[in-house]
């Protein structure tokens, strides 16, 4: 066969792409658990800083992340429609995936319509539990929803009572550098700690203004806007309201005030 032939061009081509597609593919199945490694890692820092036992944007080596989560946090399956605890023997908290979860039809259901744009809700959650000699001193909840360009995806920290916000962060989300993307920016997180989700009825209330809120003392169900970010304020708003509310984390969070655990 001649170098110059058509056919010959073809048969080339064909094999650098079957060799780059076999390299490309043995990467990946490679590199796999390793990308499962550090996205679980990533969740532990995040569950860490927002509950205030890890200093918001430092980094610690994988093995003290590991060490200070396992010592302080207790993950927990929750059944979202009754708040009950689900035992471990039925489902692991150390495998489940919430997000799987949520997509599948047979664990999850369609949520009734909501700003947030939530499709989805699971049957049963992951939270995870603040333990301090014994007793639970924080909850902190799994959130999600639609802000500007992109759906958010992050965890709220709430004290024993329930109803004070110790932290909020944001672990994904696709919202522009500068403005939305400002739901990263660490004076804005620190403007969370303090304030009230609730109001005296239990109604879930809190909000991110369009402007300037103040102290907690002066507006405990209000935070400070994004500026030029309307629509991804309002999307933090509606996704926070959804997860605290009954088609949430309502009822558990009733039934941990009831009986303290």
């Amino acid at each position: 066969m001649r170098l110059n032939e058509t056919t010959y061009t073809f048969l080339f081509a064909g094999g650098v792409c079957l060799v780059c597609s076999l390299l490309v593919s043995t990467s990946a199945v490679t590199l796999r658990s390793r990308q499962e490694a550090n996205k679980l890692l990533d969740r532990q820092e995040k569950v860490l800083a927002v509950s205030g036992l890890l200093e918001e944007g430092k980094h610690l080596p994988a093995q003290e992340v590991r060490d200070l989560f396992a010592k302080n946090i207790q993950p927990k399956i929750v059944e979202l429609k009754t708040g009950n605890y689900v035992p471990e023997d039925q489902i692991d908290p150390a495998t489940f995936d919430q997000l799987k979860a949520q997509a599948d039809p047979a664990t999850s259901e369609a949520a009734p319509p909501n700003d947030a744009q939530v499709k989805r809700v699971p049957n049963n959650a992951l939270v995870y539990q603040v333990v301090e000699d014994g007793k639970v001193t924080e909850l902190i909840l799994p959130v999600e929803g639609k802000g500007l360009w992109s759906t958010l995806y992050g965890y709220i920290a709430l004290s024993a009572d329930t109803n004070s916000i110790q932290g909020l962060t944001f672990y994904q989300h696709g919202e522009t550098p500068g403005l939305g993307g400002e739901v990263d920016n660490p004076r804005w997180k620190a403007l969370w700690k303090g304030r009230k989700a609730y109001d005296e009825s239990w109604k879930p209330v809190i909000r991110v203004l369009k402007g300037t809120a103040g102290p907690p003392e002066d507006a405990p169900h209000e935070v400070d806007g994004l500026s030029g970010a309307t629509l991804t304020s309002n999307g933090v708003t509606r996704l926070l309201r959804f997860w605290l509310g009954d088609n949430g984390f309502g009822p558990y969070l009733k039934k941990f005030r009831e009986q303290g655990s």
